[in-house]
């Protein structure tokens, strides 16, 4: 018969918040807290925790990646968009004469207040461009296909 080999017993001090986290995932497995620590010095311990640590960098790396990639698409859009706008404003605001042009500039700063007061809403509560555009492009699709 083979003679089953005693564990050894250690004394570990925990901080409160990871005894908690230790106590609430032991719980929620149905698994003695001990069983856990166990498994956990071990992972830690084990010549392929280095690369596990590495893998887990290169997946947040690649999620930082994605983000960067949307980021910049985004800023794409605003530029883009901006572009658009000027032009199209250039190519059809005829030029005002004198007078009327006095009265526009007037005008103008309680207009770029008002803007600025809507853009700060918009963007407090949104829906965001982004979402209105991908959502759209989405919906254009969708109908076209069905024709």
């Amino acid at each position: 018969m083979t003679e089953r080999k005693k564990k050894a017993q250690i004394s570990v001090y925990l901080d409160p918040g990871i005894m908690e986290m230790l106590a609430d995932y032991a719980a929620r497995r149905d698994q003695p807290q001990s069983m856990i620590a166990e498994a956990a010095i071990a992972s830690f311990l084990s010549p392929d925790a280095a690369e596990r640590r590495e893998a887990v960098i290169v997946k947040r790396l690649d999620q930082i990646d994605r983000r960067m990639t949307r980021l910049e698409r985004d800023m794409g859009i605003a530029i883009e968009s901006l572009a658009v706008f000027i032009k199209y404003w250039v190519a059809t605001t005829p030029a005002l004469p004198e007078p009327a042009a006095q009265a526009a500039r007037a005008k103008a700063g309680e207009r770029y207040d008002q803007f600025v007061t809507a853009l700060g809403r918009r963007l407090a509560k949104g829906p965001k461009l982004r979402q209105e555009i991908s959502e759209d492009v989405g919906q254009t699709q969708e109908s076209g296909r069905g024709t």
